[in-house]
């Protein structure tokens, strides 16, 4: 019997009309058009929210990508797998409660699926604006190569 491939999901979270900080679901946008494996889902998260809370009860390996801001050069990217709450950045931005509030909540459902978050460091938030900055559009193929290098790790 052949053992059923793991779905894995890449989840986007951001707010587009805040110009940078929308950086999550802009990289769902261009990876959606970019080779993937076929077991691999892509959803744009938009700000969080406990309604994603459903969809994490269905992967056992979600990589997130959201905007942070921390004393990095803007387009910095790391890859951190929180397993608690307390392990995401202390400074996310605009909706870090709902992601941390959506994990511990993930966690008592005794369904914590594993997380790997991909965070890129914005300057600010901007108000009203769909454009990114130069440093942060710059950011999308290298998002894409981090989470193909996931995708390879197992």
């Amino acid at each position: 019997m052949e053992t059923p491939v793991e779905r894995i999901l890449v989840l986007g979270i951001g707010n587009m009309l805040m110009g940078d900080e929308g950086i999550g679901v802009r990289a769902i946008q261009y990876i959606q058009n970019q080779p993937l494996p076929e077991n691999v889902d892509l959803l744009d998260g938009g700000t969080g929210g406990f309604y994603i809370l459903s969809v994490l009860q269905d992967y056992q390996t979600i990589i997130m990508i959201d905007a942070t801001m921390d004393d990095e050069p803007p387009g910095t990217l790391k890859v951190i797998e929180p397993r608690f709450a307390s392990d995401f950045p202390k400074v996310l931005s605009s909706h870090d409660i709902g992601l941390k509030d959506l994990i511990e909540s993930a966690a008592l459902l005794d369904h914590l699926p594993r997380i790997y978050l991909i965070t890129v460091t914005i300057f600010e938030l901007q108000d009203l604006t769909l454009e990114l900055s130069p440093e942060i559009e710059a950011s999308i193929p290298k998002i894409y190569h981090l989470v193909n290098k996931i995708l390879a790790s197992f």
